[in-house]
């Protein structure tokens, strides 16, 4: 019994490898065009790691901040701090930003992700094409005088029109 033992850590070692013999490996092809093609784990891990973004981008990247924010002063200005609620105030900002949203969302779908989901594309075309227009909006978004104040901070040549 004590043989058996001392023997049965180096079998399980020996077993284990085979354990994992049917996971597909992560392996990367590469392209004609210069990038590259991962395999499926690979992609469905980016993909749910970028799941964990989408608040962030919600905040920082349409206008749903600023709704939130005139909502909230509004909400003082008529004397009444807690009616409604910020959960009403919350889920109206959210209906509102994906009003505001929408073009910009569907010129992505159009441009980006069917031709990718036609395998028109590679990903790294469809992420370029499905930024230009979330691009556009935040420059829209953004005053000339305040692209110029961060050009100079950050010591780059001047923006044009400041």
């Amino acid at each position: 019994m004590r043989r058996l033992l001392s023997i049965a850590p180096v079998l399980l070692w020996l077993v284990t490898p085979l354990a994992f013999a049917q996971l597909p490996g992560i392996t990367s092809q590469p392209l004609p065009g210069g990038g590259q093609s991962w395999s499926l784990p690979v992609q469905t891990l980016v993909f749910i790691t970028s799941l964990t973004f989408i608040p962030a981008i919600l905040l920082m990247m349409t206008s749903f901040t600023r709704i939130i924010i005139v909502f909230g002063l509004l909400r003082n200005a008529l004397g009444t701090p807690s009616a409604p609620p910020n959960q009403v105030l919350l889920g109206l900002a959210l209906f509102l930003t994906f009003f505001i949203m929408s073009p910009v969302i569907d010129k992505i779908y159009v441009d980006a992700y069917q031709p990718f989901s036609e395998e028109k594309i590679s990903m790294q075309e469809a992420l370029e094409k499905g930024a230009q227009p979330l691009r556009e909006f935040m420059l829209r978004q953004t005053r000339e005088a305040d692209l110029g104040l961060f050009a100079r901070l950050a010591e780059y040549r001047p923006v044009a029109g400041t």
